[in-house]
Parts: C-alpha cells; sequence; structure tokens
C-alpha cells in the first residue's frame, strides 16, 4: 500500500486536533471538533478549509486561449485578468473529464484548478490533446508549488481583513487580486469564490507560507467564531447549495447538462470544444436523466448508490444524500430519468431492505440571504 500524501498544512492537523482519513490518496481531515458544529460554524460565523490537494495547471503561451476553447465548455474569451470561470472539460460523448476554475493571470497566461483525484488524468487529457509546440503552449502542472486555504463564512471578509491593509471589497465575486497579509513576505492570489455556498475566499500561496498563514487566520478569527473545519463539513456545506462533486453529480458517464448545470456549456460559442455536438443535443432537446433534489417523507437517509423508483420502476440512483444540519431534513440528489425529475414527484428510494418516500423539491436545498 502507498504512502498517502499530505499537504504542507499537515502539521497543523494534530495541533487544531484533526480526524484524518483517506481521501483519494490523502491524508486529510474528516473533521476537527466535529462535523456538524464546523457545518454550522461556516453557516453562523466562519470556517477554514484546507484544501491544498487541490490540482492547479498553469497554461501559457500565444495558442493558451485557442487551446482552452477546444478543451473547455464555457467561453474563456469572455475573461480578462482578474476574473475567475467555472467550466469544464468533457469527452466526445459528453461525459465530464473535470470540472475546474478557470484563472486568467494575464494575456495568454492562466490557471487551472482541478479537482485532486483527477489531476493527473486532467494533465494527461491536456497534453493528449495538445498540438502546439512549446512556443505556441505551454502545459505546466504546478500543484506542488501552492497551499490553497478556503475561508468561507458571512464573517470570512471581516476576518481576511482583519490581517491585510488592502481593502477586499475589491475582489467581487468570481473576480480575483493579488493581496498581501501582515507578516507574511509575498503575496497571494485571493478570489471570492468557494464550494460551501457562502460567502468567501480562496487563497492560492507559495506553499512555504501555508502554515504561517492557516496560523494566523485561526489566531485572528478565534474572536470572530473562525472554526477550522474538515471534508466532513466541505460535503455537506456543499451538498446544501447544490454544488456538485465530481464522481458523485458528474463523471464520466454523467454529462454537466444532466447535472443540471447548462449555464457553464456555451454550446453557440464559435469554437468547436471537445464534446460539443453530444452537449449540444442534450441542451436542444433536454436530457433524458438529470439530477433532482429530494426530501425525504419517510424516516432514512439516503445514501449515494441507493436505487430510486417511480410507480415502482427502476427509475435512477442516489448521487449524494445526508441529514442537513442548516435544515435538520433527509435530503438528497439522485440521477433519474426525465419522468421522475418534476417537482412534486413522490419517489421511493430503497434504504436497506425498505422502499421509503421521497418528493421531488427545487434545489438549490439552501441558499444564503444576501
Amino acid at each position: 500500500m502507498s504512502e498517502l500524501k499530505r499537504t504542507p498544512i499537515y502539521p497543523e492537523y494534530e495541533i487544531d486536533g484533526a480526524k484524518t482519513v483517506d481521501f483519494g490518496g490523502w491524508e486529510l481531515p474528516v473533521k476537527f471538533k466535529g462535523i456538524k458544529q464546523e457545518h454550522l460554524a461556516t453557516r453562523k460565523d466562519a470556517g477554514l478549509f484546507d484544501v491544498s490537494h487541490m490540482g492547479e495547471i498553469a497554461i501559457k503561451g500565444p495558442k493558451s486561449l485557442e487551446f482552452l476553447q477546444k478543451m473547455t465548455t464555457n467561453d474563456p474569451g469572455k475573461l480578462y485578468p482578474g476574473r475567475v470561470q467555472y467550466t469544464f472539460m468533457c469527452y466526445p460523448d459528453g461525459g465530464t473529464v473535470d470540472d475546474l476554475l478557470l484563472y486568467m493571470i494575464a494575456e495568454d497566461d492562466y490557471l487551472l484548478v482541478v479537482n485532486a483525484a483527477n489531476t493527473k488524468k486532467d494533465f494527461e487529457w491536456l497534453q493528449e490533446n495538445n498540438p502546439y509546440n512549446k512556443e505556441e503552449l505551454i502545459l505546466e502542472n504546478v500543484s506542488h508549488e501552492y497551499v490553497q486555504l478556503a475561508l468561507q463564512g458571512p464573517k470570512a471578509q471581516s476576518i481576511l481583513q482583519s490581517i491585510t491593509g488592502e481593502p477586499l471589497d475589491k475582489v467581487k465575486f468570481f473576480r480575483f487580486e493579488y493581496i498581501r497579509f501582515d507578516s507574511i513576505d509575498i503575496p497571494a492570489l485571493v478570489s471570492r469564490t468557494g464550494y460551501t455556498g457562502e460567502d468567501g475566499f480562496e487563497i492560492y500561496i507559495n506553499q512555504s507560507y501555508g502554515r504561517k498563514l492557516w496560523r494566523l487566520l485561526l489566531e485572528q478569527g478565534r474572536d470572530q467564531g473562525l472554526e477550522p473545519a474538515g471534508l466532513g463539513a466541505r460535503d455537506t456545506l456543499r451538498f446544501e447549495a447544490n454544488l456538485p462533486l465530481y464522481g458523485q453529480e458528474l463523471s464520466q458517464s454523467i454529462t454537466p447538462v444532466e447535472a443540471g448545470l447548462s449555464f457553464a456549456v456555451k454550446t453557440k460559442k464559435e469554437a468547436d470544444f471537445i464534446g460539443k455536438e453530444a452537449l449540444k443535443e442534450q441542451v436542444s432537446q433536454g436530457p433524458e436523466r438529470q439530477i433532482c433534489g429530494i426530501e425525504m417523507i419517510d424516516k432514512g437517509i439516503p445514501r449515494p448508490g441507493y436505487k430510486v423508483y417511480l410507480n415502482g420502476e427502476d427509475a435512477g440512483v442516489i448521487t449524494s444524500g445526508t441529514q442537513s444540519p442548516t435544515l435538520n431534513l433527509n435530503i438528497a440528489n439522485a440521477l433519474v430519468i426525465r419522468e421522475a425529475a418534476a417537482v412534486g414527484t413522490e419517489l421511493e428510494i430503497q434504504i436497506r431492505r425498505r422502499k421509503l418516500r421521497g418528493r421531488v423539491v427545487p434545489l438549490p436545498f439552501y441558499k444564503r440571504k444576501k
């Protein structure tokens, strides 16, 4: 068995009382004080997440935009330096290679942020589909250079503002700036993005400064209710906010259109991106199956892989499910046939030996108040 990878923040986990697990080959905290406590702290005050396991791929050169138009479903031509875009890479049949954040650093200079377990696969996919020489395009996996921290919650801005003299109001939603922090020698890339449904920031900094920034944020945020948070709370937070998890709501066999994410699939753009024809057909005709939200009527918690039935017939499968800490309800996402996805439809979920009733409800389950 190969040894688990660790982020530069790992030595801090023991200090903060983390319980770690194997997450895609990484030894990461599933929780610190408790999943529900960390979840509710992020909704009410703020949570600090180590997401340094995520991958970063640099794409540079005069052909970078042309290449990204071919490789991604959104329109990178609409980016400008300091802007972030949510997008996908897809296979020719429309299945999802990965969902991504694309940062435009400067002209002909981009940073692609990818899911941790997909980093190697994504980089190889980009290389396989690169027709250019090194003078035209450079691809580099730079994941080892970064620590990525996510500071999320209603008090995220006031906490981050306490360690910098630069105004954070200028960092708008899906925008980023280079910000300097107190007692840290280099600037960090700070974007107003996140995976919790709350306001907040994702911070990219050279890995050698990661532990110092982690400790600085926790010390400064303590009086405002900031807590370190693990994978467990990250998953329940993203799920309530209807943010997809690769391998569950998205996969090689689940397209972005089926996942309800057509806003990031620009089938009308001129560029002929990989998967365009398959996705264009799904957009125009509607997918034969789609992700829907389910709220349980009977007592029981749906889990990924449980079967879903409509009028006694097989209708799909649960992709995510939990007891919502915010809503105190048992909820799930399911990939179901079109006929089963209408809001109000009553479905049955096979939970162990029983079929329990649930009802299709609008998504997201949770939306923060502005």
